[in-house]
């Protein structure tokens, strides 16, 4: 497979490190101690290599598969250190706590509101949003009003600023975060991108918010396998 070209290990090994790593929440040199007891010596900083390469592939081939999402979107930002300062995760889901889409950005303003709503509206592009409820970050007003005005986002939805009804989004905040707590803070913006999305779509695999069985398979190791063309 040419995405592997030049790999010098097995390409299950690979990808059973990958999603190891971005499922469980532990540390490369843990993980390369687990590898090393079956049998399979492979370094730390490689198995970060193979993370920073394919986590965010598994993301991208996973996502046709994450199904119906509701119109009633909570959004909110979280704080992830990078490079020894907080950065804003900014995090949308549905009110069944199903994830819509995440943004690693630098800034908390209009423009980093407005690219964020309008990457989880292309997410979800069949399933338009019917309300927002965010907190009381005064960017969101804005940069629903502007996608508003340019015609990408309908007139008649609701934005409302409720810390109740975003409960869920705080709690799912704190499960994301005992994942990432044994990464110790990411050194870069491009590295910490590229491991959140892998985070994020094997939390959503993990929790059955995709839609496995439209893909013809019944787990998680047969969804991947099959998505990067290996046997069952």
């Amino acid at each position: 497979m040419s995405l592997f070209k030049r790999r010098r290990f097995p390409v299950e090994i690979i990808l059973l490190c990958v999603r190891w790593y971005c499922k469980y929440g532990i540390s490369y040199r843990d993980l390369a101690e687990m590898m090393s007891e079956r049998g399979v010596a492979v370094d730390p900083s490689t198995i970060f290599r193979w993370v920073q390469r394919y986590a965010p592939e598994i993301e991208k081939r996973v996502r046709p598969y994450q199904g119906h999402r509701s119109g009633s979107w909570r959004v909110d930002e979280t704080y992830v250190r990078v490079g020894g300062r907080w950065r804003y995760l900014f995090r949308a889901v549905d009110k069944h706590g199903r994830l819509i889409a995440s943004m690693l950005s630098g800034r908390r303003d209009t423009g980093a509101a407005y690219r964020f709503l309008r990457k989880a509206q292309r997410a979800v592009s069949d399933y338009p949003p019917s309300s927002i409820t965010t907190d009381k970050l005064a960017s969101y007003p804005k940069a629903i009003l502007r996608l508003q005005d340019e015609g990408l986002l309908p007139n008649d939805v609701v934005h409302r600023t409720s810390k109740y009804l975003n409960n869920i989004l705080e709690a799912d905040h704190g499960a994301l975060k005992r994942v990432i707590r044994p990464t110790r803070g990411f050194q870069s913006m491009k590295t910490a991108g590229a491991t959140l999305k892998g985070f994020e779509v094997m939390r959503m695999v993990r929790r059955g918010h995709c839609m496995l069985r439209h893909a013809g398979v019944t787990g998680e190791v047969r969804l991947v396998n099959q998505l990067f063309g290996l046997a069952a």
